[in-house]
């Protein structure tokens, strides 16, 4: 079945509304709505429209199963590699509060996400919070540099002192397991697209994502949140 076919019908689809979007934002316009088997591809998502089919949107029973495992876990089961390549058990963040962020060095929200990312994190790691960064280069080749040099800026431009973890993908047949677990437990169709870079997962102290903002959401519009969260 064709895209085309199948998005005849009038549906949000969990995009970003193009009303919301700071117009400063040097966000293209493929963020705010993908309409196209080329714009899933452009964000790393790659469906033959031949697999888009009915069954998959009718699953309801497969859909139950899934997010019934998904639920089951929390953020602490997973593993994932740091910016230098070793591994790291998200089991030693247990009991702290999380923001969960996909970033970029050279996107238009680059400037003022790690800059109060890092003022954030330092008002409040003391308090049980953390903030973990993952790299990603999936919307519009923004973060096209090796580890070491996506370390050496965030470090040293932003004298960011939260942990950043190792390049991965966030959509697309490649995505890291950890992402596939955000997006199942706070998202809605085909698990909810991650939209463009800095998107933000809350995740509370027993590793459940509590909320989910948008990539233009600045970090401080969060601070009430965390400090709920740390609260409690």
């Amino acid at each position: 079945m064709a895209f085309s076919a199948v998005f005849s019908a009038p549906m949000t689809f969990g995009f970003i509304n193009t009303a919301k979007l700071n117009p400063s934002s040097n966000l293209p316009p493929s963020m705010a709505f993908l309409s196209s088997k080329s714009s899933f591809s452009h964000i790393g998502l790659s469906l033959p429209s031949s697999n888009f089919s009915a069954p998959l949107l009718n699953s309801k029973l497969s859909a139950k199963i899934y997010s019934r495992a998904a639920t089951d876990k929390s953020i602490h089961d997973f593993t994932v590699k740091d910016i230098d390549g070793k591994d790291v058990s998200l089991s030693k963040f247990k009991g702290k509060v999380l923001l969960i962020v996909n970033v970029a060095s050279k996107c238009g929200l680059t400037t003022s996400n790690y800059s109060e990312l890092s003022h954030i994190y330092e008002k409040y790691k003391t308090q049980g919070f953390e903030i973990l960064a993952f790299p990603c280069n999936q919307f519009g080749g923004q973060e096209p540099g090796s580890n070491e040099q996506i370390k050496q800026f965030a470090c040293t431009r932003f004298k960011a002192e939260f942990p950043i973890f190792d390049k991965v993908d966030v959509n697309g047949p490649n995505t890291a397991p950890v992402y596939q677990f955000l997006k199942s437990n706070a998202g809605g169709f085909l698990g909810d697209l991650i939209k463009w870079n800095f998107e933000k997962f809350l995740v509370d102290k027993n590793g459940k994502v509590v909320e989910r903002y948008q990539p233009t959401t600045s970090p401080f519009q969060i601070e009430k949140d965390i400090q709920k969260l740390l609260a409690a």
